[in-house]
């Protein structure tokens, strides 16, 4: 019996950067149980990018569509086109996040106020407006699942106005399950530990993160790509159908540690 249930259904990815990229680590095991996968772009650079990734996948059903999370026009013209083309929506990953380099160097009492309202855009108000705009299609039990990380729980050093956002979309997740549960739509969000990803190079204390994850954690190693995966399968699946407003955290227990 196969347990995932995913075989067939459609799953739009937002926000595979390459393929070193947590939403392409997801995208490949939703290709690999048999999803149709429907990626967005933000950019032309980008489109390239996710083409590149999939010259492997050719025999898969793919589609690759233009979607600029800060534009609501942008937006809905994404999902009407996907509407058009797959139907139903059965699940979207949101792994989209973005700062201006700046304020992540910074420190946060400096951040701008164009900076604070970018961030907050692009990280957290984004999942709303494409859960809104993806309602009209997820008529038959869908599960929407967002990429956190601990520095929207706790403060982690040079993670400052994203951390913030992340706050913002995790309490954005919970206020979103509460209105679409009615609906039959689960959204959840999945803190995933540090991992080697373009996002990351971002943050200027990473690799210190990264040694403290593996001397402290109760699994005394770092995460990857495909337990993150994984997780996320099981969050878009039926196995995960009681479970909606919740962040899971996938990083070796490390965010129990006092």
């Amino acid at each position: 019996m196969d347990l995932l249930q995913l075989k067939d259904k459609n799953i739009v990815v937002m926000g595979v950067a390459n393929e070193r990229s947590i939403a392409w680590g997801i995208a490949k095991r939703l290709l690999e149980v048999g999803a149709n996968v429907i990626f967005t772009y933000r950019k032309e650079r980008s489109k390239g990018k996710i083409e590149k990734v999939l010259e492997n996948y050719t025999d898969y059903n793919t589609a690759v569509i233009e979607c600029d999370v800060n534009s609501d026009e942008s937006i809905t013209k994404a999902f009407a086109q996907i509407g058009e083309q797959f139907g139903t929506v059965h699940g979207i990953v949101h792994s989209v996040a973005f700062a201006h380099a700046e304020d992540l160097k910074n420190r946060f009492v400096e951040t701008t106020r164009e900076g604070y309202a970018f961030a907050q855009d692009t990280s957290a108000y984004s999942l709303v407006a494409v859960a809104n705009a993806a309602r009209p299609f997820m008529t038959e039990g869908s599960s929407i699942v967002t990429m956190s990380y601990l520095g929207g729980q706790r403060v982690l050093d040079g993670y400052n106005v994203m951390g913030v956002a992340k706050a913002a979309l995790e309490a954005a997740m919970r206020y979103l399950a509460a209105d679409l549960g009615a609906e039959g739509i689960r959204v959840n969000a999945i803190s995933a530990g540090a991992i080697r990803t373009l996002a990351a190079k971002g943050v200027p204390s990473f690799n210190t993160i990264l040694h403290k994850i593996e001397e402290e954690s109760p699994l005394k190693r770092n995460t990857n790509q495909e337990e993150v995966a994984d997780m996320t399968l099981v969050m878009l699946s039926a196995l995960s159908r009681g479970v909606t407003g919740e962040t899971i955290f996938v990083d070796s227990g490390y965010n129990i540690i006092g």
